[in-house]
């Protein structure tokens, strides 16, 4: 297999604060264990804010070839793989703050995959449906999906 032509992995710092939190309240369970709800309710959610947090570490997005494949890490609970044949148009754009980061649908329709900052690429599918995938690298990701749109035509 060839190196992919695109690769960039963008972190953010938001987890941090995430794991934080998570080892304060799993410190808080096991401080006041004689308080019987925070001892059993704690622990577990802690356990949960560290998965989350091991979910949004980064986001990857790699040239895969015939796609470009997004994932979230280093635990890839959510993930996708965009066939380049798909994609309509490719251009710069920037969220709206209210629509803030994480995976959801757009106030504006479609899907907003973004992990921090407000940059993103907009991709527009063959039937219409955009895509606004958050990247602290617009510039060169928006030249190479153009350079591959171009050559799927």
């Amino acid at each position: 297999m060839t190196a992919p032509r695109y690769e960039h992995i963008q972190r953010a710092p938001l987890c941090v604060i995430v794991y934080a939190v998570a080892v304060a309240m799993l410190a808080a369970g096991l401080y006041f264990r004689d308080i019987s709800p925070l001892l059993w309710l704690y622990p577990p959610i802690s356990a949960m804010l560290l998965v989350l947090a091991a979910s949004f570490h980064f986001l990857a997005i790699t040239d895969r070839g015939d796609c470009l494949k997004v994932s979230f890490g280093p635990i890839p609970l959510i993930r996708r793989s965009i066939p380049y044949e798909n994609i309509a148009r490719v251009n710069a754009d920037r969220t709206w703050l209210v629509e803030g980061w994480g995976v959801h649908l757009s106030l504006r329709g479609g899907w907003i995959w973004n992990l921090w900052g407000r940059d993103c690429v907009l991709m527009t599918f063959r039937d219409g449906t955009p895509f606004r995938l958050g990247t602290d690298d617009v510039e060169n990701l928006v030249a190479f999906l153009n350079s591959k749109v171009a050559s799927e035509q």
